[in-house]
């Protein structure tokens, strides 16, 4: 799960990247809001944590930005301002919840943990075709046949899964899987995308990854006629 902290306050943004890494979570931070407001609609991010003064664009706004774009990701609002129309303002926004400074790091895991929970982290299993990819254990699963997926072939594959048939670019896949800052190439994508249909192949799966030319990949359920 990837995380996106949008905080001005360097110290405290840094010490909840720490914090939430710990936990498994995979993290970027933003130190302003227009810079937030990129990162956010990358559409990389299962949670968004905002404060709200911040210089550029506050949370508010940013909030406001993502929801226009149709993101739904859901958003987490940080921030020390506490009284009620404050709270109102947040929720009108877009945000989903709103956690007041100082707090507690165990209501904070707790909230994000709810946020995820609420957005269907708690789904355990995916299915397209004839085939399902099970998130506990990163099992592709066809019948009685299975097999064990990689860190990176688990992350394509879940993705392409939830996509369901919807072409997903050779951009949008290296920076899902491979992050925004990383040197990785469309060559690691074509590589990993060959891994995988062997491994479709390999359990009888009618499930096929199709190339859409120039476009990216997307899944298809092959004929058996």
């Amino acid at each position: 799960m990837r995380i996106l902290i949008v905080e001005d306050e360097k110290l405290l943004a840094d010490s909840i990247k720490s914090l939430l890494t710990k936990k498994g979570f995979e993290v970027d931070v933003a130190y302003d809001g227009e810079s937030g407001k990129e990162y956010a609609e990358l559409g990389i991010y299962d949670l968004l944590i905002l404060d709200i003064m911040m210089p550029k664009m506050d949370g508010y706004e940013l909030a406001r930005r993502i929801r226009e774009r149709k993101i739904g990701t859901p958003i987490l609002m940080l921030t020390a301002k506490s009284e009620v129309e404050d709270r109102i303002t947040g929720l009108n926004s877009g945000a989903d919840y709103y956690l007041t400074k100082p707090f507690d790091t165990r209501e904070l895991l707790a909230c994000i943990n709810a946020l995820l929970r609420r957005q269907g982290a708690q789904v355990d299993e995916l299915k397209f075709g004839n085939t399902s990819l099970d998130l506990s254990s990163a099992m592709l699963i066809c019948g009685e046949n299975s097999i064990r997926l990689s860190a990176k072939e688990f992350e394509i594959m879940r993705i392409l899964f939830q996509a369901q048939g919807k072409i997903l670019s050779k951009d949008m896949i290296l920076t899902k899987v491979w992050g925004y800052d990383s040197d990785a190439v469309e060559n690691h994508v074509e590589v990993y995308i060959g891994f995988l249909r062997k491994k479709l192949a390999s359990i009888d799966s009618n499930v096929c990854i199709m190339t859409a030319r120039k476009l990216g990949y997307y899944l298809e359920v092959k004929d058996n006629d």
